[in-house]
């Protein structure tokens, strides 16, 4: 017997299943709302040069007024304001400098004399749409405009190191005690941010708490997937990026709602916080328990999903592992797997290059990981400029994704994987380029082509778990996701940067997404079809799938997710 046949006897996704399933997915909410979060924490609103002296009088074309209130709102930086002061000084102020007016006659708009240029250091921001910002708080502007834009890319570096140091400590630990951690971190750190003092405190936070977030979203993945069968495991797995996609939709809200930076960040800390009640309670997988050697634990926890399930457990934890032959009390290898075990540890990453196939293989999937990270926080991080209400934008861009996991799953297991990712990222790339085609003043076509292309990206970035793990065999499986998901947290890092060269112009940031998610799409349909095949055990059972005639196994023929065993990694 095989610790698979806990499932078989106990149930693939019942009572028990459904309820820690739920608790667990609850948390990783969190994680889309602190992924997000600085799209309106680093929001800069509009601004112009500050004076020494008390403002009289303000000019700005043919407006005229004596409040910054009336103005800014309709300020774009390119033409300047005419200002008097209390000391009779007229200034004009821009964004990042002003120049005072020397000898002027009278107060008009126009001037022609000359001017003493004076860079700025105070500046006065538009709260008409937003009280408060890290920005407006320590004047990230000009010359520190960077300092913001830096922001998203750190927190992404501190996503790829979290997903690398708790996703080993999962391994050692167990996966319960770091969720315990990561959650009760994210509490703590996420409330901390929120009376930073300055900024370098805010983005040293904020990159501890991406890595325990990113933690938890590793380990949450591991967690549902060794405690759901595998007729649902597809379904469940693909429905832990949902729970992500709702944190993106309470950032929006909640932005909406909440308009001073800090209790925004608060709010958005603590509205997971139920989680750290309840969450001391979950058990321990089976998997890990009998990996090693806890069997008492291991029956205990048999007999109570079995109790909660309504079943009688007849599976017995000691008599669940395989590979151990006992002989003279004490658990030894056999020789065939002592030596598949020697054979497995001389396997490197350099593996997933053995060959020709495999290395085209290994490129593709890799890029589909990428693109898919890549577009995936383009969209998102992007839906706020597309024109309209930002907070409607964000919340769109996370509500589209709910329905593309659910067809995504329905497409997986009715056309196939290569044939749901490829037409997935193909749609996405059209979605791009009729984005940059589309006159900007119907700006409901734009917002709706950009959701259609995060709907589609959500597809791929969905499927690439389960499709990485059916591609390559059981030896180098592990290798295979995790160097994937390096390369999905690359994208994430990369994304921030990509959405800021809409500074250079407004949709260069479509035309990249667009012209990889075109290519790579083009290049899926070269990787072999997977659905309704067995998982390979050996790297020549990898390269060989494509090339034969697909084997009907009469004993099965009712899900083809049944055949199949996921590992999962960072999502």
């Amino acid at each position: 017997m095989t610790v698979e046949k806990i499932f078989d006897e106990l149930g693939h996704f019942k009572r028990f299943q459904a309820c820690l399933y739920f608790a667990a997915v609850f948390q990783a909410v969190s994680c889309g709302i602190h992924y997000l979060a600085s799209v309106f924490l680093v929001e800069t609103p509009n601004f112009v040069c500050s004076t020494p002296d008390n403002i009289t009088e303000i000019l700005f074309g043919n407006l005229t007024t004596s409040s910054f209130e009336d103005i800014l709102p309709k300020f774009n930086g390119k033409m300047p304001l005419v200002v008097r002061t209390d000391q009779g000084e007229q200034w004009e102020l821009g964004r990042c400098q002003r120049s005072l007016r020397v000898n002027p006659v009278d107060f008009t708009y126009e001037f022609n004399g000359n001017k003493t240029v004076v860079l700025c250091d105070h500046f006065i921001y538009d709260h008409s749409e937003i009280l408060s910002s890290i920005v407006t708080d320590w004047d990230l502007v000009c010359e520190k405009e960077w300092l913001a834009k830096l922001c998203q890319p750190s927190f992404m570096l501190g996503v790829l190191i979290g997903a690398v140091v708790f996703g080993d400590l999962a391994d050692r630990i167990g996966r319960v005690k770091i969720m315990m951690f990561t959650s009760l971190c994210q509490f703590g750190l996420g409330v901390a941010v929120a009376f930073s003092p300055n900024y370098y405190v805010f983005v040293v936070l904020r990159f501890i708490l991406a890595m325990v977030s990113s933690g938890y979203l590793v380990v949450v993945f591991v967690y549902v997937t060794e405690f759901t069968g595998i007729k649902w495991r597809t379904w469940t797995s693909m429905h832990v990026h949902a729970a992500f996609a709702v944190g993106v939709m309470v950032v929006a809200l909640v932005g909406y709602l909440v308009r001073e930076w800090w209790i925004y960040q608060i709010i958005l800390s603590t509205c997971t916080a139920p989680f750290l009640l309840f969450c001391w309670k979950f058990p321990e997988t089976p998997f890990y328990l009998l990996a090693k050697g806890r069997y008492r634990e291991a029956q205990n926890l048999l007999d109570t999903i079995a109790r909660v399930n309504g079943i009688e457990c007849r599976l017995r934890a000691e008599n669940l592992l395989e590979e151990p032959e006992l002989k003279n009390g004490s658990a030894q290898l056999s020789k065939d797997a002592e030596s598949a075990l020697q054979d497995q540890k001389k396997l490197s990453i350099l593996d997933l290059f053995g060959s020709w196939r495999m290395a085209v293989r290994t490129c593709i999937v890799w890029a589909i990981w990428f693109i898919g990270s890549l577009g995936y926080y383009v969209f998102s991080l992007g839906s706020v400029s597309l024109g309209g209400n930002q907070y409607v934008n964000l919340c769109l861009a996370g509500v589209v994704e709910l329905p593309a996991y659910v067809i995504g799953c329905f497409a997986m297991d009715r056309i196939g994987r290569k044939k749901t990712c490829g037409p997935a990222l193909l749609l996405a790339s059209v979605a791009c380029i009729l984005i940059i085609v589309v006159p900007d003043d119907i700006q409901i076509l734009t917002i709706t082509l950009s959701m259609i292309g995060k709907f589609s990206v959500a597809i791929a970035f969905g499927l690439i778990y389960l499709y990485s793990c059916e591609l390559y065999p059981t030896v180098i499986r592990s290798l295979a996701v995790g160097s994937g998901s390096m390369l999905c947290r690359v994208g994430s890092v990369m994304a921030p940067f990509c959405v800021y060269l809409a500074d250079v112009w407004q949709y260069l940031p479509q035309l990249i997404v667009g012209i990889l998610a075109f290519i790579i799409g083009a290049l899926t349909f070269m990787l072999p079809e997977t659905l309704g095949e067995p998982l390979t055990s050996t790297i020549e059972e990898a390269e060989a799938l494509g090339r034969r005639p697909k084997k009907i196994l009469a004993r099965d023929s009712t899900h083809p997710e049944e055949k199949t065993e996921m590992v999962h990694q960072d999502a």
